[in-house]
Parts: C-alpha cells; sequence; structure tokens
C-alpha cells in the first residue's frame, strides 16, 4: 500500500495568492508538511499554510540552506524518511512550497527522493502563483506581449547567464539576487536595461518593497526576491 504525495504551490507569501484548488488540497491530506531552515523560524509557507489549517496539523521538514552538497543531501534524504512513513500507510501528504512546486521549488527534491524509496507512490502537483506573477501585479508591469519572450533564472546561474539573457529576451526575470544585488545592478547597466527593472522583495508580507530596481543601489535584498526587466520602463511607461 502506497498514499499520494501532494506538492501544493501557496504563493509568494500573500495568503489571499492561494489557489481554492491549493487550498481544499491542504485541507482534505491526512498531514501537511513544510520546509524550514536551520534557523527554526517560520517559513513563508508555513506562515501561509498557518492562515487556513490548526498550527497542529503542520509538519516542519528541514531543508537548511547550504554550500555543503553532501549535507543537502542529507537534508533530503531525511526528509523523505519522515514523509514516507505515513505514505507507507496509504495515507495522502501535502508539502506547500512558497511559489509554485515545478519553478525553483524543494517539493522536487523531496519527491525525488521519496520516489527512491517509494517508486509506486503516487506524486502530483497543484500550481501557484509565482513570484514574478506577483510582483507584476504589484507594480504594474507588463510581464509580456505579442511576440516577446521571457527568461527566467536565478542569479545563482551566474552573472553571465544573467548578462546573456538580458541581451537576448525582452523580458527577463531574475530571482536569489539577495546579497549579491549590487551584481545583478552592475550587469543590466553593462547591458543597458537598468532603467527599466523593477525590484520586489517580501512579497505580500511585512517589510513589503516594490521599487525601481536602481534603487536597490549598495543595498541587501532579501534573498526571497525578484527582479523584472522589461522595456517598458517601471509600471508599464514606455522606456
Amino acid at each position: 500500500m502506497s498514499g499520494r504525495l501532494v506538492g501544493v504551490g501557496v504563493g509568494p507569501g500573500d495568503p489571499e495568492l492561494l489557489t481554492v484548488k491549493g487550498l481544499r488540497a491542504l485541507r482534505e491530506a491526512d498531514g501537511v508538511f513544510v520546509p524550514v531552515g536551520d534557523t527554526g523560524e517560520v517559513g513563508r509557507a508555513e506562515a501561509t499554510v498557518r492562515e487556513y489549517l490548526d498550527e497542529g496539523r503542520i509538519r516542519r521538514l528541514l531543508f537548511a540552506l547550504s554550500d555543503d552538497a553532501g549535507a543537502r543531501e542529507r537534508n533530503w534524504k531525511d526528509a523523505a524518511r519522515e514523509v514516507s512513513g505515513p505514505l507507507r500507510e496509504g495515507k495522502v501528504c501535502a508539502f506547500a512550497t512558497i511559489g509554485d512546486p515545478n519553478v525553483y521549488s524543494t517539493f522536487t527534491y523531496l519527491a525525488r527522493k521519496v520516489r527512491e524509496a517509494l517508486p509506486e507512490v503516487e506524486v502530483e502537483t497543484v500550481p501557484g502563483i509565482t513570484a514574478m506573477q506577483d510582483l507584476a501585479s504589484r507594480s504594474g508591469t507588463v510581464l509580456l506581449e505579442g511576440d516577446e519572450r521571457l527568461a527566467l533564472l536565478p542569479f545563482t546561474a551566474g552573472r553571465e547567464r544573467l548578462r546573456e539573457a538580458l541581451d537576448s529576451f525582452e523580458t527577463v526575470v531574475c530571482y536569489k539576487g539577495g546579497s549579491r544585488m549590487p551584481e545583478v545592478l552592475s550587469a543590466a547597466r553593462e547591458t543597458g536595461r537598468l532603467r527599466d527593472a523593477v525590484y520586489g522583495g517580501r512579497l505580500g508580507i511585512e517589510g513589503e518593497e516594490v521599487v525601481p530596481a536602481a534603487e536597490m543601489a549598495g543595498r541587501e535584498a532579501t534573498y526571497l526576491s525578484a527582479v523584472i526587466f522589461t522595456g517598458r520602463g517601471y509600471g508599464g511607461e514606455g522606456a
């Protein structure tokens, strides 16, 4: 007997952006799991879920941020082991993840490890609103028109990857700039794409900031931040 693992996208942070389908999946699950870092703080996914579920139904899984590949692998295996217990009993386990479970999500790693232990397990996902969609809405930015193309990448892919995207795509979205925001802005300046860029941090939660990206010069951004580069200017106006 094997249960079902459901990855539920809960959006960037605003609890009102959790979809009706996602909420139903969380409420109907036998157990709800959320990722946490090694700080023990309530994560963004957990904070969103707490708006709708009793805290006693929520179980934390450690996904500590680390540059040590071995440590990350151990975290994923430990998390999969904890989830596999109720799955072996035929239960439905939901994993809440910020944004969408198929876009740069911890759920991908969890599902992969669970499948290694339980090849017969049923895995499905419920899509969630992404940070780039939320930032576009909050800033009045049109992401795409007509035949325009969009590139999405984390800054962890490297400065040159970002430069290549800025040189080649009409719209570019960069995630995870964080402490390296000066490098992000430098790449944008070198390619002539800084004037139209908009920055968003802590979207939908306390301390939210949505400003022209140029205003982030000399500042450190939050890890979960996003920058949108278009050719139309901040607020959807012509560049």
